[in-house]
């Protein structure tokens, strides 16, 4: 028989696909250009320095320039192989049976039932629990690390609901499985379910604003025993027992058409006053451990507890990457990052909340290297991962946590609870590798960015994947003070990693090359933008009424190097923000808030963080609030800036705005009385100009309004005499 005749099996269809953008050739040939020009005004500024009149004014100018060229050096790395994939979700059934899914444990981290609402973490665990996937190939863990009987009882209700929720998806095949997001949408037609909803939200926030469990919100004994557990004597957020409760069990419990629920498990860790507890990743490797003797399910999802499932098929375009039986697999693909998205976001993004260029851009970037950073949450893990390299496997210390382990006992085995009960102890980690060498890394604030980065260290690779419909949906502070703070705690951690033995400029560079270790550089040295920021925030504007010249005659050539270094510097900035679905207003206010944060939380995470280590007692870690008041959320939905209360981090940024106004008038007065002069201090002028109108939000809120969100008075005091006390200064030194 002729051999080509025999028809072969035809391939399976490909599960997704990936293709370089063309702007990367442009990338390089411009960081070509754009590193001469950057070397040349650094050589200007030491010859100055070197042989000028005066030292202190290009010795300042030399180290501004020097850092804001080691930041852009660094993130170069971004830009040398940007690629963008796409995946085929409805090809994986060709590929694996929907019976053969693999389990999937969902990780949901809550902190404080004030300032992350209960009703938030149950609309998200709703959310993934209607994933379109096998319900009994789903469970989720919901980690209170706050410890409160409030969250339990939101999450009881949760159960009760859910029954009815899950079924009501599956029917009407609905796309929005947050029932807040769903309703919200003007999809109420059903009153049965909405007030159902309504109900349980009601009781829910009645708890929370009242503080304690009204008896009549108890129903049976089965209720009262498991809220008994969280009335142990001396029972408090940071000095409790551990608690694990299953609320849901697959094997026993149905939805209404009798089909079976999700796995859902509640879970506060042991914690005891002095007894290290290493915040949130401390609080993901008790789930780590209680998952594995429960269910022990080789895929994880890691959610913030607001972050909710806005796509149901979110599963299977991860299986599209993370599955074993694709020969386009790849076996040490670590985890699969879905881009942080927000909703209820207002027009302008006036605090850059939505993060457009770590979250969205930057990935594109490093996923044509060796994959883009973890970012805390909508990350899909192997659990293998958390137990050593790819080629060298760390065993953990009880077999019953082994990754490779297939659970096949019910999830409420006595003997797989009562481990699970040991290894939510606070001090089970002691003399064992959890923290340095299994689970999630201890050592910085920041556990996501660093264990993102000790993974890829241990030769792990990671996926970006950005669908068109947002995969996961959260919220974005709306005041300015819970922005700040969040980006200082960021701040603070990343310089943990900066200076530590693994330090991306030492450790990254050997371990993942040039191009990742720069990448990951580029953020953990984040917060050292606060110092050319600072710089040129307030000595060119004193320079200026000091009548003391800092940069080139328009006339001259070297003015030419200035202003290729801004414009293409913004410009290339703008395109890629514009390129990923972003507006020109929102870029400009992207790089305000940059502005804004270096003279504000990046500058005091460098304070904070250096304090911390010459052991001088800083604040503890705070979680954002997600609770706004409905004013706030007026203000915020008109893009009006929030101040409100008055703090030391915005006392920088108010100078700033002041004495850059104040310069600006007297630079315009110089120039109508000086002949000539327009040429010299046109660039001078320009920047300072540039600083007044970033700085309008601040004018407003210091001189034109009387609302609640106004800047508050002894701000604007302390500001200004904050301003005196450098003219003063000035007036000494230049």
């Amino acid at each position: 028989m002729d051999d080509n005749n025999l028809s072969s099996p035809a391939a399976p269809p490909p599960l997704h696909s990936f293709r370089p953008l063309r702007r990367r050739h442009f990338n390089r040939i411009f960081a070509c250009l754009y590193s001469l020009a950057v070397i040349s005004l650094l050589y200007r500024h030491l010859l100055a320095a070197i042989y000028g009149g005066s030292v202190l004014t290009p010795l300042l100018l030399l180290a501004a320039d020097s850092l804001f060229a080691f930041l852009w050096l660094t993130g170069q790395a971004f830009r040398m192989n940007p690629v963008t994939r796409k995946e085929f979700p409805e090809n994986l059934r060709h590929h694996i049976s929907r019976k053969d899914s693999p389990p999937i444990d969902i990780f949901i981290c809550t902190a404080d039932p004030y300032k992350e609402p209960p009703i938030v973490a149950v609309n998200t665990a709703l959310s993934v629990m209607a994933y379109d996937y096998p319900p009994e190939k789903l469970s989720v863990y919901v980690s209170d690390d706050g410890g409160s009987e409030l969250t339990m009882f939101a999450f009881m209700e949760a159960a009760k609901f859910a029954k009815k929720w899950l079924k009501f998806c599956r029917e009407n095949q609905i796309m929005d499985r947050n029932p807040q997001a769903y309703f919200d949408s003007g999809n109420g037609m059903n009153l049965e379910i909405k007030n159902l909803y309504e109900n349980m939200k009601s009781k829910v926030e009645t708890i929370v604003d009242r503080g304690k469990i009204m008896d009549d919100y108890v129903n049976g004994e089965d209720e009262l025993e498991i809220l008994r557990q969280f009335a142990v004597n001396g029972f408090t957020a940071h000095d409790h027992p551990s608690v694990i409760q299953i609320l849901l069990n697959s094997n026993k419990d149905k939805d209404e058409d009798g089909v079976p629920t999700p796995n859902l498990v509640y879970v506060t860790r042991e914690k005891k006053t002095g007894v290290p507890h290493h915040f949130k990743a401390g609080a993901l490797n008790v789930l780590l451990r209680v998952s594995a003797c429960m269910t022990n399910s080789p895929i994880i999802l890691t959610l913030d507890c607001d972050m909710y499932s806005n796509d149901p098929i979110t599963a299977q375009r991860t299986l599209s990457y993370l599955n074993n039986l694709d020969p386009q697999a790849k076996p040490n693909i670590a985890f699969v990052q879905f881009p942080q998205l927000f909703h209820g976001i207002n027009k302008g993004d006036i605090y850059g909340g939505e993060l457009k260029l770590p979250f969205q851009v930057n990935p594109l970037g490093l996923d044509g290297l060796r994959g883009p950073t973890h970012v805390g949450t909508c990350c899909f893990f192997r659990r293998r991962v958390f137990f050593g390299g790819p080629s060298s496997y760390i065993e953990p210390e009880n077999l019953m946590l082994n990754p490779y382990r297939v659970s096949d006992k019910a999830i409420d085995d006595s003997v797989g609870l009562s481990l699970a009960q040991v290894v939510a102890r606070c001090k089970y980690e002691d003399e064992t590798d959890w923290g340095s060498k299994i689970g999630f890394f201890y050592g910085s604030l920041v556990e996501d960015y660093y264990t993102g980065y000790r993974l890829q260290c241990r030769g792990w690779r990671s996926i970006s994947c950005d669908p068109k419909r947002p995969a996961f949906l959260g919220d974005a502070p709306i005041s300015l003070i819970d922005s700040l703070g969040q980006t200082k705690r960021w701040c603070i951690g990343l310089l943990e990693v900066s200076f530590c033995e693994f330090s991306p400029l030492t450790f990254g560079v050997k371990s993942i090359g040039l191009l990742m270790g720069f990448a990951y550089a580029h953020y953990s040295f984040w917060a050292i933008r606060s110092i050319p920021v600072t710089i040129y925030a307030f000595f060119l504007p004193l320079a200026l009424l000091r009548g003391i010249p800092i940069f080139p005659e328009v006339k001259d050539p070297w003015a030419l190097v200035y202003l290729f270094l801004f414009v293409g510097a913004y410009a290339q900035e703008c395109f890629e923000f514009v390129s990923k679905q972003g507006t020109f207003l929102r870029w400009w206010n992207s790089q305000r808030i940059w502005l804004v944060q270096g003279l504000s939380s990046h500058l005091f995470g460098v304070i904070e963080y250096t304090a911390k280590h010459i052991g001088i007692t800083t604040h503890g870690f705070n979680v954002t609030s997600k609770v706004s008041s409905d004013e706030q959320r007026k203000r915020y939905d008109r893009d009006v800036f929030e101040f409100g209360v008055h703090s030391s981090m915005f006392v920088p940024s108010v100078a700033a705005a002041i004495l850059n106004l104040v310069a600006y008038i007297w630079g315009c007065v110089l120039c109508m009385n000086k002949a000539g002069s327009g040429g010299e201090l046109f660039l001078h002028m320009a920047i300072v100009g540039f600083g007044v109108v970033n700085a309008l939000p601040f004018y407003e809120a210091m001189f034109f309004r009387g609302d609640e969100g106004r800047i508050p008075v002894k701000t604007s005091v302390v500001a200004l005499l904050m301003v005196v006390i450098l003219y003063g200064v000035a007036c000494v030194l230049l």
